[in-house]
């Protein structure tokens, strides 16, 4: 038992050091999102502007410690999955929540 308090005591110090794998959420993110979260966002709505599949498209973006959020109406079910798979092309996303809908239920 001692020897288990003694290694325990040794080792606590080092715990963040053996973690190894970090996620986004750990690292630069605080109460109010992470330092590139406006970056991700940016970067997100420049892509669709400049996507010609997106003919007309009224969407919104928000990014949250990593997570892209998605709302808004699309014209079809291609356009909605475009919009998702461009927001997770894009550097540092590591999940995409998608609520976006189709205009009058198409697919």
């Amino acid at each position: 038992m001692r020897r288990l308090l003694i290694v325990l005591v040794l080792l606590t110090p080092l715990l963040p050091l053996l973690s190894g794998c970090a996620t986004h959420e750990s690292q630069n993110c605080a109460a109010n999102g992470c330092a590139d979260d406006a970056r991700i966002t940016d970067e997100l709505k420049a892509k669709l502007r400049a996507n010609a599949a997106l003919p007309s498209w009224d969407i919104q973006v928000q990014t949250i410690n990593h997570t892209v959020y998605l709302y808004g109406l699309v014209a079809t079910g291609l356009e909605r999955n475009i919009v998702e798979d461009t927001a997770r092309e894009i550097s540092g996303v590591t999940k995409v929540v998608n609520s976006i809908s189709v205009r009058n239920g198409a697919h």
